[in-house]
């Protein structure tokens, strides 16, 4: 399950003004489980500096 190889589409993810890649919510949901890294676009509610789901 974890380790499922996602095809990046174009509407999954952005460049910002760092020059990192940003994952959208839709690419989160797509890839079907949250990773805990604290994502900026998480659609599962986890919170990095509780350690916890809202």
């Amino acid at each position: 399950m974890y380790n499922k190889r996602v095809v990046l589409e174009e509407e999954d993810y952005y460049v910002n003004e760092q020059g990192y890649r940003v994952f959208t919510e839709k690419f989160h949901l797509k890839r079907g489980y949250c990773c805990k890294s604290g994502c900026k676009h998480c659609p599962f509610g986890y919170d990095k500096n509780t350690d916890s789901f809202k």
